[in-house]
């Protein structure tokens, strides 16, 4: 990471810890400090490409690759209009076709292949298809709708878990004050001594301390991960062991007299 540099000013990572290089639609990078200094009216050109840009687009860089910077701002972008589903296409193949199709506008326009062109036909889908991008846009897809009812499942278990504990709480001090009353009047009026008393209370307490209620279990996946897992991974499978091993001594005949 020092050898990040900011290609305007050249200052790096190493003398400037602080340094936050920017990029924009073009995906070059810039400084902080530069972004200011040349953007300070609001727009202006990219130093290395000349294509015009505007100060609000500006965002902080996360690869440290710039192309893939560029490609990963392009897909966002494009992503948000070509937001069909495989259940919105009758066949596999149709969808995959979809797909290539979306990937291959992110390729050209990502290294500025027929830029003109896939900007047009971007434009005209999304002319043809706007109702579609809309209804896309507000329909969750299979995957969001099932967190949200792991989600929902694991609020409603954990709201109960907390009126379990909360109800076993104000047993717990109910019991408490009980106890403390029972052994206020043990001590007062009866002829055993304390230490047999408290030792009695002691036990009594201990017996009917309760248990608190099991956690409810962790919802699963269908790759049979569970869900709160720490554990990313499948558990290995249980090989069966065989006999343990036993040294055996190699006989050899040499085929005549034995070695000296």
């Amino acid at each position: 990471m020092d050898d990040l540099a900011c290609p305007r000013c050249r200052t790096t990572k190493y003398r400037n810890p602080s340094l936050k290089l920017m990029v924009n639609v073009c995906g070059h990078a810039l400084c902080e400090n530069c972004v200011e200094l040349l953007f300070v009216k609001g727009s202006g050109s990219c130093p290395q490409c000349n294509v015009p840009l505007r100060r609000g687009n500006f965002r902080v860089q996360i690869f440290e690759d710039a192309g893939v910077e560029k490609e990963v701002d392009i897909r966002r972008k494009i992503l948000k209009d070509y937001n069909k589903r495989e259940e919105d296409f009758e066949t596999l193949r149709a969808y995959n076709d979809y797909l290539e199709e979306v990937e291959t506008i992110i390729f050209n326009l990502a290294n500025e292949v027929d830029v003109e062109a896939t900007r047009r036909k971007v434009e005209q889908y999304k002319r043809d298809n706007k109702a579609q991008i809309q209804k896309g846009k507000l329909k969750p897809s299979r995957e969001e709708e099932f967190l949200e009812e792991v989600l929902e499942l694991e609020q409603q278990e954990a709201e109960l878990r907390r009126e379990q504990l909360a109800e076993l709480e104000r047993e717990a001090r109910r019991e408490k004050i009980k106890q403390k009353e029972s052994l206020i009047d043990d001590l007062m009026f009866s002829d055993l001594p304390a230490n047999r008393i408290l030792a009695s209370h002691g036990s009594k307490l201990k017996a009917a301390a309760k248990p608190l209620p099991p956690k409810p279990p962790a919802a699963v996946f269908s790759t049979g991960i569970k869900f709160r897992q720490k554990e990313a991974f499948l558990p290995v499978p249980k090989v069966s062991e065989g006999p343990l091993y036993t040294y055996v001594a190699l006989e050899q005949d040499l085929c005549g007299p034995p070695v000296p």
